[in-house]
């Protein structure tokens, strides 16, 4: 089964300043992706409707799709293996229906510039279940349990606050 799912903002990662995406799903699921500056650059802009003098990469995609008369049907983030996600962008060209393999954030970036849908495979919610075992305090300092404390009580909720 596929869950609808929007982008509901970009944070980093203090620990390896890498940008997160936010994905929250139409049954309240939400499923952080790490990806790349550019990648989460490209989705800032068409987040905040900046727009280039020059088409950038997804715009260029984008309108070589249109020109030949490819409709971008959805896309799909499909797969988790070995901590890496899988995309794959659908499209319809006459009669036909096709995919190919992207990277997510590459598939997220042109689903903004389209208003295709993003859609999250059960797989990969499946792939992704969290930890059983409960987390350790490594840093015993009282700023260490008030981090612990703090982190402890973070919903997904939270992470749609902070946007890049």
């Amino acid at each position: 089964m596929q869950h609808k799912a929007k982008i509901s903002g970009l944070t980093m990662d203090p620990d390896s300043n890498t940008p997160i995406v936010i994905l929250n799903c139409d049954d309240d699921r939400t499923l952080p992706i790490w990806i790349g500056l550019l990648e989460a650059t490209a989705i800032a802009t068409e987040l905040r409707g900046i727009r280039f003098e020059r088409p950038m990469t997804h715009d260029l995609f984008k309108n070589f799709a249109e020109m030949v008369g490819a409709e971008i049907v959805y896309v799909e983030i499909c797969d988790l293996r070995n901590n890496t996600y899988f995309a794959r962008i659908h499209f319809r060209l006459a009669e036909s229906e096709f995919a190919i393999d992207a990277r997510p954030s590459d598939a997220m970036a042109i689903a903004l510039r389209t208003g295709a849908p993003i859609l999250i495979d059960d797989a990969v919610f499946d792939s992704s279940k969290p930890f059983e075992e409960p987390g350790q305090v490594l840093d015993e300092s009282e700023e260490g349990r008030k981090w612990a404390e703090y982190l402890k009580n973070l919903s997904p909720d939270d992470f749609g606050k902070y946007k890049v």
